[in-house]
């Protein structure tokens, strides 16, 4: 190597150890060297960032990237190139593709397709059914595995464990973090009369809360009995934020923006099917009492559920149009949307975002600006006001559900293992992504 360091940021203002200070930051390979006032050694390329707030890379532990199975919604490819457009530099993608990651040759599959093609780090789901779920121990060493996902209750894809037995023995023998889609399938057979044709709202009040707390009591008292962590996926309801206060010490929560942005009946008069996902966003006093729990510590992480799927498909009537929506382009905007309007803390979206994801799941040196980790970085303009709208996303479905929102903040550059990813809110065609490495 010609040079000392590869790349320098000079004049920035860095979130580090919990605070914004006025520092450089000097990079070598895809690793941070040096976190300095004035530092002067040569380089083999210099930004300035003057002006600019740099903040670990956003880790989004949610996503739907429909790779192997439908590119109209989405590709590897897209999905990453959405992610590092929003300051989004890792994600974890899920396993209910066509066919769904549910054995080690699949997940290989995975692997091999992401290399050399994703913007953004990357980590896979390895999914949990009634057939592997006592031969789940192949997880152990897989490369590029986050953990385990289990779908209680049915969703997009046919990844389904819906009896007790399973559900335990999925608990019982992974030798990883099982993560949970938490709706009780057999409640949400027996409520179907409540569907309305060509009505949305009837959405949440099929999947009511008694779906969703039903099966969380469950997991729950479960992994208490087992001794072993899950981690439960886009809490919707103030009932379980509640219960699972009691839980922490073995069970992780995570909800997504969309259950702290909207709420019923609302959204639906407004969006209609572009904001039906299951779980579903639910009335007002749910989305409070989801807040109260990001507030108090009860929820660990903010993941998008990222779950794209086209205009067309979202547009026939409900229910033959499918639930979820995009979100890893929005998800650090939407967060500094509510920093801004005073209801979060700006150390505490950090954590959300980037440091919590590296303690829970033990990703290595990354979630934060430290010597030594990873150089994943996310560049804000804290001061310009952005406009979110349909034609920036970059998601193959090119539709959000906040087309037309502000927020005061523009993303500005994205890092990768010490690459520039995106500057001045342009993308570089160069891929960087990588596995992301596990404890």
């Amino acid at each position: 190597m010609s040079n000392k360091y590869t790349l320098i940021i000079k004049n920035a203002e860095c979130y580090v150890d919990g605070s914004l200070i006025s520092t450089d930051i000097a990079i070598k390979g895809n690793v941070i060297s040096k976190i300095s006032k004035n530092i002067v050694e040569t380089s083999d390329q210099i930004l300035d960032a003057k002006g600019l707030t740099v903040f670990p890379g956003m880790i989004d532990t949610q996503v739907h990237f429909r790779e192997p199975g439908d590119p109209n919604k989405e590709t590897l490819e897209s999905g990453s190139k959405a992610a590092v457009l929003g300051g989004v530099t890792s994600v974890f993608e899920m396993p209910n593709t066509s066919p769904p990651t549910d054995s080690p040759e699949r997940f290989q599959d995975k692997l091999d397709r992401a290399k050399g093609r994703m913007y953004s780090n990357y980590a896979f789901y390895y999914g949990a059914t009634e057939n592997n779920s006592s031969s789940l121990e192949v997880t152990k060493d897989l490369e590029g595995c986050c953990g385990i996902k289990m779908f209680i209750g049915s969703s997009t894809g046919n990844l389904l464990v819906k009896d007790d037995k399973y559900i335990e023995q999925v608990i019982k023998n992974a030798p990883r973090i099982v993560s949970i889609h938490s709706e009780d399938e057999n409640l949400l057979n027996a409520r179907k009369d409540k569907i309305i044709n060509g009505d949305v709202r009837s959405h949440y009040v099929w999947r009511n809360v008694e779906t969703a707390m039903t099966s969380t009591i469950k997991v729950a008292k479960f992994a208490k009995s087992l001794n072993k962590r899950i981690h439960v996926l886009h809490v919707s309801t103030k009932d379980e934020i509640d219960f699972l206060r009691d839980y922490k010490d073995i069970v992780s929560v995570e909800t997504t923006p969309n259950h702290l942005s909207l709420f019923a009946p609302d959204c639906y008069d407004e969006k209609g099917t572009f904001v039906q996902m299951n779980p579903p966003v639910r009335e007002k006093q749910h989305m409070e009492g989801i807040w109260k729990g990001v507030l108090d510590g009860t929820v660990d992480v903010i993941g998008s559920d990222h779950a794209p799927h086209t205009k067309e498909q979202k547009m026939q009537a409900y229910p033959a149009s499918p639930s979820g929506m995009p979100g890893v382009q929005t998800i650090f905007l939407l967060m500094l949307k509510h920093f801004r309007e005073g209801k979060i803390k700006l150390e505490k979206v950090i954590s959300l975002l980037s440091e919590n994801p590296c303690k829970l799941f033990g990703i290595k040196q990354r979630g934060y600006i430290k010597e030594g980790y990873f150089a994943d970085l996310t560049i804000m303009n804290m001061n310009k006001e952005f406009t979110i709208t349909n034609d920036w996303i970059a998601s193959n479905c090119k539709w959000t559900p906040y087309d037309g929102w502000k927020v005061m903040a523009t993303l500005h550059g994205t890092i990768v293992n010490g690459n520039v990813c995106v500057w001045d809110e342009q993308l570089v065609e160069e891929k960087f992504g990588k596995p992301l490495l596990f404890n």
